[in-house]
């Protein structure tokens, strides 16, 4: 049977932890597969942000989420031409502190797009800090990496490290990764804690 892709693993904790009506934010629109999945999983009564900075993106993302408008069955889906560093300040005052997932899928845009155009260190870390204080306790950030491309394993090691030094009492983190494959894809997760 095999083990679960990185990417079916992020869907996979993502929906055992949000639901119909929450909120829910795609840091990396990219080609729209994941906003599609928080659409589907959040449904009509829910509330989708999906950042990117480039247009083709949203665009994209906009015609993958098409169907959803056509059966009556889109959430609220805020598509943002922006840098996810500037999350917090995007979403709407009443959603912080109670988001229920951000999926983080870096790199470059898929399927066309200027590869030279990729997701960054910096950025990405002011953005995962940003996505952490926007979730309600239980909620979850996901974020898949991609050390094979240029500049992925630098923002790989980045994200992995702030990743560790979270401290426990803030946020549970856990890294899925297939180990004789040092260049594919894998996924660190971060789960806020509850209060006790």
């Amino acid at each position: 049977m095999g083990f679960l892709s990185v990417l079916s693993m992020a869907h996979r904790w993502i929906a055992e932890r949000a639901s119909a009506g929450d909120i829910v934010i795609d840091a990396t629109a990219g080609g729209g597969v994941d906003t599609l999945a928080l659409a589907e999983l959040v449904g009509r009564s829910g509330t989708v942000y999906a950042f990117d900075i480039q247009q083709e993106a949203l665009d994209r993302t906009n015609e993958r989420l098409s169907p959803l408008a056509d059966n009556g069955k889109k959430p609220d889906v805020r598509l943002l031409l922006e840098n996810h560093a500037r999350m917090a300040e995007a979403v709407a005052p009443e959603a912080i502190g109670k988001v229920a997932a951000v999926m983080f899928n870096l790199g470059y845009l898929p399927g066309g797009g200027d590869h030279a155009v990729i997701t960054e260190p910096a950025s990405t870390l002011a953005a995962l800090d940003a996505a952490l204080s926007l979730l309600r306790p239980g909620g979850i950030v996901t974020c898949v990496l991609y050390p094979g491309h240029p500049g992925g394993a630098e923002e790989a090691t980045a994200v992995e490290s702030w990743a560790a030094q979270l401290p426990q009492t803030l946020a549970q983190t856990v890294i899925y990764r297939q180990l004789q494959r040092g260049t594919a894809p894998y996924l660190i997760a971060a789960e806020r804690r509850r209060s006790n």
